[in-house]
């Protein structure tokens, strides 16, 4: 037994936290076990979606994002983590190891953990306030310092790019057989459920560039309808292995907490990037064949009439944790 190890209490309250991370669909797919002094990152496969993620992309960004969240919860509650990615080649989804040593948080610490909880996936249209170029640069560098690129798609020529391929994405993925019974079976769900995407996050008046997510009963702030603000950013890596899609989750978990923290509103999108032929397109109409894009985030400033979003549900802990490492 590590004598210098965190209580069960802390590792439960870090979990918690940790599921606060975005997911495709709010799926939550993933599975954490203990060990001594340390915390283990799963993918849970069994939440994986066969129609909109058959590769499993965007589970892995997902679980990514779960583990910068989980890094940042447990900075703030008083442990340093080194983590070791992709620990056990026999034991593909074991995705992180993570050893724990005392720590002493900062307030940038505390301050960084408390936007988990503030941030929400804002799927509204956003106001004609621009995001200036000192946070979008700001944003960069937290993505940066997560191994990752967050390029800011601001030149009109790949914004028109990456509106076609989000729009064409749509397009394709209607045509799928399962995708609109498997969309429609996580999108709309009721208060007291404890996954899926809830109704009340959803627009009825939904704009272009968004999933079209079924069952919404979100009213849009009043405000004009056209003029609105909204950078698009794209989260990319070198490669397209698993490490890299893991990176790219981590980067986004990073920005968006920053965002928040900014005062902005966020929200992931990943359909242009679920489709090969999209994907391609943004990795070489709009990042220039330079790097692969793993997400999109979309962000801004929300309308001063918009008022505050209910938090996505999640899984009860206990759900997520399972037998401890022996």
């Amino acid at each position: 037994m590590n004598p210098v190890a965190p209580d069960p209490d802390t590792l439960r309250t870090a979990v918690a936290l940790a599921a606060r991370a975005p997911s495709v669909h709010n799926t939550q797919p993933w599975r954490w076990r203990f060990g001594d002094g340390s915390v283990h990152l799963f993918a849970d496969r069994g939440r994986q979606l066969a129609a909109t993620d058959p590769d499993g992309r965007d589970l892995l960004v997902s679980c990514g994002a779960a583990l910068h969240h989980v890094r940042v919860a447990l900075a703030a509650l008083g442990w340093a983590t080194t983590v070791r990615r992709l620990p056990n080649p026999a034991v593909p989804d074991h995705l992180a190891g993570i050893e724990l040593a005392p720590y002493e948080p900062t307030d940038l610490d505390i301050a960084a953990a408390s936007m988990i909880s503030r941030r929400r996936s804002d799927r509204r249209r956003m106001s004609d306030w621009p995001v200036s170029p000192d946070h979008l640069a700001q944003l960069a560098g937290r993505a940066h310092a997560e191994g990752a690129l967050a390029v800011a798609v601001t030149d009109p020529g790949a914004r028109f790019e990456l509106a076609g391929a989000i729009a064409q994405a749509a397009v394709i993925q209607e045509t799928l057989p399962d995708y609109a019974l498997e969309l429609a079976a996580w999108s709309g769900r009721a208060r007291g459920d404890r996954d899926g995407v809830p109704a009340a996050t959803i627009p009825t008046d939904r704009d272009g560039d968004q999933r079209a997510f079924p069952h919404g009963t979100l009213t849009q702030a009043n405000g004009k309808r056209y003029g609105q603000q909204t950078e698009l950013l794209v989260i990319a890596t070198s490669g397209d292995d698993v490490l890299s899609r893991l990176r790219a989750g981590e980067a986004t978990s990073a920005v968006l907490l920053a965002a928040t923290e900014l005062g902005l509103a966020s929200c992931p999108l990943s359909q242009p990037l679920e489709i090969a032929g999209t994907r391609h397109q943004v990795r070489e109409r709009v990042l220039g064949g330079m790097a692969e894009p793993q997400l999109i985030v979309r962000l801004g400033w929300a309308p001063t009439s918009a008022g505050p979003l209910p938090p996505a549900p999640r899984r009860d802990v206990d759900e997520l944790i399972e037998n401890s490492l022996t």
